[in-house]
């Protein structure tokens, strides 16, 4: 199929749209892009450390979160945390892998539920919330880390104010190794994880030792706890009204289901049935949610009674770096400071899983819509987009770890509860009645929280309906100005169609565009006869093609062509597409190549308005179908000589 010649790029252009965003595995492969390696997986625990990178690095600042929304409670509540992870959270991720096994995760469960229109502006909303999850991830981590930066006792005095500077420093530096081209290295990853996580064991096992050896701590909190709240009953039920504020803790579930194309899983795996790398997730999801539960619960219980209430607050030493204020004060600023350079490396690093993921997940969907510019499809140019929102979003917030908290916790909690909700859905279907019970209940409290967490702090949804907005705004303008692409990957043709086609070789090939309607032998004399009578031909030798649209949402697909003979006499083509004008050209194309001959084809014209027929065109797949067939010839086939006929009588 013949395709628009474009000049040679400029080098600029050349270097931005190289390195085609291709780093997920089921990607949609861009024009011109290089085919993809062989991929090698790697062992379960080794790619845990990938997703490690996000959820463990929540250490940095979670015990401090949880401290201000909680306070003596912190431990309790955490305590609930853990409880909704690993009998909630877990489960619900778990029969995503199955359900999911190649990455797309919970936003391609409901793809799959959900047809048509409201199928696609649903996955962009959850795109939206994605995009407020990971590019918040960005920017509070980077956030974070400047805090930890500025906040070491070496540098204090030098680094005094700078925190939005450095921050800014982080984002941009993050987005400049991606623009030299970023290479996933799940071996720095290992090495991040396995050196933060001795390091916190060995703060948390002195924080122990301190609150152990001296027993007032413990004497003095619980009794402080029970003054303030009475009874067991009166903390669980704050601890549920505080909930939504720990939420960050359930971060790192998205990206456990995301990386599982790098898990190797069993030799004899294949794309269609990898039952090995759905166990061997389902281990790293349960491993990684086991080691973060007993973080969570130590961390919480030794800062919140080791550390004095006032330094948890805003302007306080272990305001957004609680653990690292314990390094320094029971191990020495040498320790502390090879503490904070941990953190600082694994937040980091956290921000770079978090702009891969937004590389993975943007073009596993915009483009396979229509929705994306051509140069979506490629790292360098979405970088600097992402990037300069983060700098935007860095500076609404000041750089505020515990301001962005909220907008974080929205984007986790959504993409949760969509992840509960598609899975009791799957379970439902499959007759499970006690997995539908149990996924229910989960999404139920999921909703709770998710609501809660935006009535209390609507900054979250506030930016996230700014991605949507977004993202919905680019989508459709991109699909209008990619209307009239030649969208068709493929053409196939049976053998009967085939045995037209050769037949109309021999003479002039000319086809009649029919609605189909009662298909009976009147509706076919009378077509030929009023194209006969409006284009001024003789003879009867033409070939019927009928276009069923299928789904007018879906952008890009193949075109089968089979022929049937009708009534003993007519000859007739059907096809099923998303677009009659698309699949029109692209049969007509098809056509003249196989046959070097050029097919012409008769239309009458369309009644009504022609704004209306083009919003048909463009929302249902039809409308104003002899000029844009026209159109869409005209943009594959620049040359006049070689474009096929196009008759409106």
């Amino acid at each position: 199929m013949a395709t628009t010649e474009h000049p040679p790029p400029s080098r600029l252009r050349a270097w931005m749209l190289e390195g085609l965003s291709d780093m997920g595995k089921g990607v949609q492969q861009a024009p011109h892009a290089q085919p993809e390696p062989a991929h090698k997986g790697q062992r379960w625990y080794r790619v845990m450390c990938l997703t490690g990178v996000d959820y463990f690095s929540t250490l940095g600042y979670q015990p401090g979160i949880a401290a201000l929304a909680a306070g003596l409670l912190s431990p309790v509540a955490t305590i609930v945390l853990v409880i909704v992870t690993l009998a909630g959270a877990l489960p619900v991720y778990r029969r995503v892998a199955e359900e999911s096994p190649h990455g797309e995760g919970s936003i391609a469960m409901l793809e799959r539920l959900l047809t048509f229109w409201k199928g696609k502006l649903f996955v962009l909303t959850l795109l939206g919330f994605a995009a407020t999850d990971f590019l918040i991830t960005i920017t509070l981590s980077a956030a974070d880390a400047a805090t930890h930066l500025v906040e070491n006792p070496h540098l204090t005095s030098t680094l005094h104010d700078q925190q939005m500077l450095i921050t800014l420093i982080l984002v941009a530096l993050l987005g400049a190794v991606f623009l030299k081209g970023f290479l996933e290295a799940i071996g720095v990853a290992v090495a991040l994880v396995v050196v933060y996580l001795g390091l916190n064991v060995v703060v948390v096992a002195v924080g122990m030792y301190h609150v152990i050896t001296a027993g007032h701590l413990v004497t003095d909190w619980t009794s402080a706890l029970t003054t303030e709240h009475g009874n067991i009953f009166a903390m669980i039920g704050v601890s549920l009204l505080v909930f939504p504020k720990l939420a960050l803790g359930l971060s790192g579930f998205e990206t456990g289901v995301a990386v599982m194309p790098h898990v190797q899983g069993d030799p004899g795996d294949t794309e269609e049935n990898p039952q090995g790398r759905i166990r061997d997730t389902k281990k790293l999801l349960t491993a990684a949610a086991l080691i973060m539960s007993v973080f969570l619960i130590a961390t919480s219980f030794i800062t919140t009674v080791l550390i004095p209430e006032k330094e948890f607050k805003s302007g306080g030493q272990a305001n957004g770096r609680a653990l690292a204020y314990l390094s320094h004060e029971y191990l020495g600023n040498a320790f502390g400071t090879v503490y904070d350079i941990s953190t600082i490396a694994i937040l980091w690093f956290a921000g770079a899983s978090a702009m891969a993921g937004l590389l993975n997940l943007m073009p596993r969907y915009l483009p396979r819509y229509g929705m994306a510019p051509h140069w979506a499809r490629a790292v360098r140019p979405m970088v600097i987009v992402f990037t300069l929102i983060g700098f935007l979003v860095t500076w609404i917030f000041d750089a505020d770890v515990d301001a962005q908290g909220g907008a974080y916790a929205t984007g986790v909690l959504v993409l949760m509860s969509s992840a509960a909700i598609a899975v009791t859905i799957v379970a439902r279907r499959a007759q499970q009645r006690g997995w539908t019970i149990g996924f229910g209940v989960v999404s139920a409290v999921l909703l709770y929280v998710t609501v809660a967490n935006v009535i209390e702090r609507p900054d979250g949804v506030k930016i996230g309906a700014c991605f949507i907005a977004g993202i919905i705004l680019v989508s459709l303008l991109s699909r209008l100005a990619r209307a009239f692409e030649l969208r068709v990957t493929h053409v196939e043709l049976d053998p009967m169609a085939e045995r037209f086609i050769r037949d109309m070789a021999s003479r002039k090939i000319r086809f009649i565009a029919n609605e189909p309607d009662q298909r009976d032998k009147a509706e076919y004399r009378d077509k030929i006869e009023q194209i006969r009578a409006d284009n001024d031909i003789p003879g009867e030798d033409f070939v019927f093609v009928e276009v069923t649209v299928i789904d007018p949402s879906e952008f890009e697909a193949g075109l089968t062509v089979r022929g049937e003979v009708l009534h003993d006499r007519y000859r007739v083509l059907t096809l099923e597409s998303s677009s009659i004008p698309n699949a029109l050209a692209a049969l007509l194309l098809h056509v003249r190549d196989t046959t070097q001959c050029t097919p012409h084809i008769y239309f009458e014209w369309t009644e009504g308005n022609p704004f209306a027929n083009f919003l048909r065109f463009f929302l249902f797949g039809q409308g104003e179908v002899a000029p844009v067939t026209r159109e869409v010839l005209r943009e594959a086939e620049p040359d006049r000589v070689r474009r096929p006929r196009v008759h409106t009588g």
